[in-house]
């Protein structure tokens, strides 16, 4: 069973993005850019994980304002949570994060969220 955290949480929400689902959620509003996260379940089925072991995670990740629950939307980045996976797709990802976004789109979010 692969250690769990919040930074591997990240780190396998971009993969599910880029290799799994080749798609990504982003939401732009007055308060930020925010991305829908993927399920709980969903995360915990990617990382052959019992889906009661992801939830304690998720709750360290909305106390430390990384994420936040919206109701019949799913679980969204907060503009802290969005810094830090944008960081992880430039930093492992870059090529395929453009390539799924777009170019000049990654590049407008990678300046927005410096």
């Amino acid at each position: 069973m692969p250690s769990l955290s919040i930074e591997g949480l990240f780190e396998s929400a971009v993969k599910i993005f880029l290799f799994e689902d080749n798609a990504i959620s982003i939401t732009f509003s007055k308060e930020g850019i925010h991305i829908r996260f993927p399920t709980t379940r969903r995360l915990a089925e990617y990382l052959e994980v019992p889906h009661y072991y992801i939830l304690p995670y998720f709750a360290m990740m909305e106390e430390q304002e990384l994420v936040t629950r919206a109701e019949r939307v799913g679980i969204l980045t907060t503009s802290k949570g969005t810094q830090k996976i944008v960081s992880v797709m430039s930093d492992l990802h870059p090529e395929e994060s453009a390539s799924l976004i777009g170019s000049a789109m990654f590049d407008e979010i990678l300046k927005v969220t410096k």
